[in-house]
């Protein structure tokens, strides 16, 4: 077999007589190197070590076992090996973003914890104090007791393409300070759904694992553009699909957390749905595409500005709506207060309907969402649930008066009982639920210690689990 360098002679070789052609192999001046980055800014990342009571297990920590789900979205941190009964413990990685202290993390790497350590390049290995946190963009503010800290430099994660090169430092499997490389793989992944669903992540295929949560995503001129926080895999670890959250989303989030305490976002009251192929042809439109309203939240932006049901929004504020899942994103970044356009699809027209829009209340539902939340009001056992849909009950076999499904749990006493989001509640107590205020109802009396039973399905099993109150914290 003969092998000719590329050019004109090697394709007429090629054509001529079949001969294989290879490029000249690269040189080391080809390569990007990151020896000069991983020194400049490699001190500014930090090992964080979260502990905490066992009962004070973060969201992440509930579900199915990885065995039992062929293929998730895995956050690459959680609950290190403990013995039964013994303290929780768990490890992440985050970076200086001020020579005063203040480090950025991931929510679900600090989540419930009663004590967090940060260890420096240093070895140092300091107290931090949460300052604040938002489970949406998954983004915690810690402070430490120093100055004159090395610290990140801030890029612009808005101009990030598809094809550059990535650098991720951090801690996976407590290996501090690994460094990685690979490129951006696709901008502004959404994946719908209420978890996260504001965060438009960077793609790459920077080799992430766990512990690696948290950690910094540098680009070539050493500026963090992205914290490092979940992966697609079949088995937990790396394959090659990681996701980041702009460092434009986070930075945002530690300004409001830093003047406010909390993080606000933009709403404006509508569930929605994708559009499919024979959906649009209903419809009239002339090709799949937007997000398809099948809810509005009266008193709503969207209700005052005349959204109607079956109403299919193509563009927010000039910015083109390809699926469902590009409309939290734009309208939870979007500051309350500020007027937007939405072009709709109505009675096969386009519509331009102006909403001014609203802010998302303070307990995190998400009326913006490509899934929904419904009405999740609190109760004492820490479980948020919300009505089913028609579609729902159709999948399930199950009439239109019986159940509400589980969404969200908080409360430790919910997680040890094995109930996960997906069931569906069909009792508490001997009293039938049909609906989420009949839950909050039969649940609001429960007092810290009690134990009520509730009668759960789980496709085409039902169940007794029995849920403990939690008891409140010692002061």
């Amino acid at each position: 077999m003969t092998y000719v360098r590329s050019g004109a002679l090697s394709r007429w070789f090629c054509a001529a007589l079949a001969v294989c052609v290879i490029a000249a192999p690269a040189t080391a001046a080809d390569l990007p190197d990151f020896t000069g980055l991983v020194e400049k800014y490699g001190p500014a990342v930090v090992n964080v070590q979260a502990s905490g009571n066992p009962d004070a297990q973060s969201d992440q920590d509930q579900g199915p076992d990885a065995q039992e789900v062929p293929e998730i979205f895995r956050r690459f941190f959680g609950p290190m090996p403990r013995p039964r009964g013994g303290e929780r413990l768990s490890m992440g990685s985050g970076f200086i973003i001020s020579p005063d202290g203040y480090v950025l993390t991931n929510n679900h790497v600090v989540d419930g914890a009663d004590n967090v350590t940060v260890r420096l390049s240093d070895r140092r290995e300091l107290d931090a104090k949460v300052v604040g946190a938002d489970a949406q963009y998954d983004i915690a503010l810690l402070k430490i007791e120093a100055s004159g800290l090395p610290a990140v430099s801030i890029g612009d994660s808005k101009a990030v393409k598809a094809g550059q090169w990535m650098v991720a430092i951090g801690s996976p499997f407590g290996f501090d300070h690994s460094v990685t490389a690979g490129i951006v793989s696709a901008v502004g992944r959404n994946f719908g759904g209420a978890d996260q669903q504001y965060v438009p992540f960077i793609q790459t295929d920077v080799p992430i694992n766990r512990g690696n949560s948290g950690g910094p995503l540098f680009n070539l001129a050493g500026q963090v553009v992205g914290v490092n926080s979940q992966i697609f895999s079949n088995t937990g670890g790396f394959m090659g699909v990681s996701f980041a959250i702009p460092i434009d989303i986070a930075m945002t989030a530690v300004e409001q957390i830093k003047t406010h305490g909390r993080v606000t976002r933009g709403m404006i009251g509508v569930q929605i749905q994708n559009v499919d192929r024979d959906q649009a042809k209903a419809l009239g439109l002339p090709r799949s595409g937007g997000a398809l309203v099948n809810q509005v939240t009266p008193g709503s932006a969207a209700d005052k500005g005349g959204v109607q049901l079956g109403d299919v929004i193509l563009s927010f504020a000039g910015h083109d709506i390809v699926t469902s899942a590009d409309l939290p994103p734009l309208v939870g970044s979007t500051k309350p207060g500020t007027k937007a356009d939405l072009s709709i699809w109505r009675d096969g027209k386009t519509l331009a309907i102006p909403v001014t829009v609203g802010e998302q209340p303070a307990d995190g539902k998400a009326l913006a969402s490509a899934r929904g939340e419904g009405a999740a009001a609190s109760n004492p056992l820490g479980i948020v649930v919300e009505e089913l849909s028609a579609e729902q009950r159709k999948q399930l076999g199950m009439s239109s008066d019986e159940g509400v499904v589980v969404t969200r749990i908080t409360g430790a006493g919910a997680r040890r009982s094995g109930l996960a989001p997906g069931d569906v509640v069909l009792m508490v107590g001997r009293k039938a639920v049909k609906s989420v205020a009949d839950f909050n109802a039969a649940t609001k009396d429960a007092k810290p210690g009690d134990s009520v039973m509730l009668l759960a399905r789980r496709g085409e099993q039902t169940q007794f689990l029995a849920v403990t109150v939690p008891k409140p914290k010692a002061e």
